[in-house]
């Protein structure tokens, strides 16, 4: 629902920067690379899944896993903070949020694991 309206406004915008009487190429490309890393969450949804997958593994383990755990827990919930900040959508910010209380959830039990 969310979507075409961020696209319309990158769209507004880039026409903007495009009609621009002084448009460069440098600061056409500059522009592109801002916009596209602001708004890219790619690598922290992968490193997320990432962190998500190691910390399920570790459930299995028959190991000592508190520390490991309360680690991908803080990792997690820098990738969901660096997810929340770049969202320009209120839906994505209000899943980070919940999110975030889920991992805080999580991280209360871990406290009983060693």
């Amino acid at each position: 629902q969310k979507i075409p309206e961020e696209y319309e406004a990158l769209k507004n915008r880039l026409t903007e920067i495009l009609e621009s009487p002084k448009l460069e190429n440098s600061r056409l490309e500059t522009e592109i690379a801002i916009l596209t890393d602001k708004l890219d969450v790619t690598e922290e949804c992968v490193r997320f899944k990432s962190h998500t997958d190691m910390f399920i593994n570790l459930m299995d383990s028959d190991e000592l896993v508190g520390r490991k755990l309360n680690f991908l827990l803080q990792e997690m919930n820098r990738e969901v903070n660096t997810i929340g900040a770049k969202a320009n959508c209120a839906e994505i910010s209000h899943r980070a949020v919940f999110m975030k209380e889920e991992i805080e959830k999580i991280r209360e039990q871990v406290q009983n694991v060693e």
